[in-house]
């Protein structure tokens, strides 16, 4: 039988995820550089990288790649910051992620299948290689 977590862990974490959906990038770099991993993960398996992609804010997945943040996690519903960053539609945030080694074809549904699925062909190109 494991411990009970410490309240003020659990607290920390709940600050930290709410850092990765806010942008607030320079706070949660601090905490990150102070030893919190780039790769903690909430109850529905999304790490700080796919919440930070999918909520649209670039500068925060430069800093948690730079950070050792791993761009093909996936998460319970088998979605990657990659797929996210293709809904999302945010070029930035995709040429990020691709130049860290992010598959496409990761997950399920894709990257590939997202920008497919909401006809999105500049997010196509952008996976094939090409895009804006």
């Amino acid at each position: 039988m494991s411990e009970p977590i410490d309240p003020g862990v659990i607290e920390l974490a709940g600050r930290v995820f709410d850092l990765a959906r806010g942008g607030a990038t320079e706070e949660l770099a601090a905490y990150l550089d102070a030893g919190v991993p780039a790769n903690l993960t909430n109850d529905k398996g999304d790490t700080l990288l796919v919440l930070a992609a999918y909520h649209g804010h670039p500068e925060t997945v430069a800093a948690l790649l730079e950070r050792g943040a791993d761009p093909g996690a996936v998460n319970d519903r088998g979605q990657t910051a990659l797929a996210a960053a293709v809904f999302k539609q945010s070029v930035e945030t995709v040429r990020l992620l691709l130049a860290a080694g992010a598959d496409p074809d990761a997950g399920g549904p894709t990257a590939r299948q997202t920008a497919a699925f909401f006809d999105l062909p500049a997010m196509t190109a952008l996976l094939d290689g090409g895009g804006p």
